[in-house]
């Protein structure tokens, strides 16, 4: 079986060879209700592809308003966000978890929408057996299909739970990481180390493209551009950043900065 529609759609979200990939994850409302910076959802989505990021993370719906509006000539590639999980609000402060994950649309859908890629959770370190089990074969699952059908499968590994003291430790990252290739994930969206070095040798270990998270809102623009500075030092495909882009002091402005860091053409900038 032929894979060239995988490397093909996979080429358009990272933007190819000898560059970094912007993309912004927008499909925060499922999991944590209309937090600011997503209320008005068809402006902002407006605002990012008028940014000219790389890239969009969206659920399914999103992808139809987005497909409906009126919007720019170019567009940004569209990564479908195809399942839910509570992991987000199941920890509690103990480390004890109730956790749930399921899938919310097949790769097939996706395809339909429109999308260039799909993207799924795989949780581990939860020490709960059950759920991992299945997280793996949800996981095994989609890839197969997404074999079949052609579309490129990114997966957002992570460590979260009563077994995971700090979800960026290497220890950590090297494991699931190297489980989702194995399951046959495309590339990956998973946690920063905390520095340029380590993540380096976690982006060296990989066989597939790894794209840095920006997580939890960043104490300032700053901070979170410091995040994607040591993701362009470790190597990697590039980031996915959410809240620290929606909920920035100035977005359009912390878009044109993260993009000028990815681009490695900052230092020219400030010289001028």
């Amino acid at each position: 079986m032929s894979d060239c529609g995988k490397k093909l759609r996979l080429s358009r979200v990272l933007g190819g060879l000898d560059h970094r990939a912007l993309v912004v994850a927008f499909d925060h409302a499922l999991v944590l209700g209309p937090i600011p910076g997503t209320e008005d959802s068809l402006a902002q989505m407006r605002r990012f592809a008028e940014a000219k990021v790389d890239a969009l993370l969206l659920n399914l719906g999103l992808i139809r308003q987005f497909a409906e509006a009126r919007l720019p000539g170019s567009l940004p590639s569209v990564i479908a966000r195809i399942d839910w999980t509570s992991v987000w609000s199941a920890v509690g402060e103990n480390g004890e978890c109730d956790l749930r994950s399921c899938l919310l649309a097949r790769p097939e859908h996706a395809l339909r929408h429109g999308a260039d890629a799909v993207l799924t959770y795989m949780v581990v370190g939860t020490g709960d057996a059950d759920f991992e089990s299945k997280e793996i074969a949800r996981t095994a699952r989609v890839a197969r299909e997404c074999e079949h059908i052609g579309i490129p499968l990114i997966v957002e590994s992570l460590a979260r739970g009563k077994n995971v003291a700090a979800p960026g430790d290497p220890k950590w990252l090297h494991r699931h990481i190297r489980m989702a290739a194995e399951l046959g994930a495309d590339a990956i969206k998973t946690d920063y180390s905390g520095d340029p070095e380590s993540m380096r040798a976690v982006v060296e270990g990989c066989s597939i493209p790894i794209l840095v998270l920006g997580g939890s809102r960043q104490a300032s623009d700053a901070d979170a551009l410091d995040v994607v500075r040591g993701a362009v030092a470790a190597g990697a495909a590039g980031v996915f950043f959410g809240r620290n882009v929606f909920q920035a002091s100035d977005m359009q402005s912390f878009l044109q900065q993260a993009r000028a860091v990815l681009d490695g053409v900052e230092v020219l900038q400030s010289r001028r």
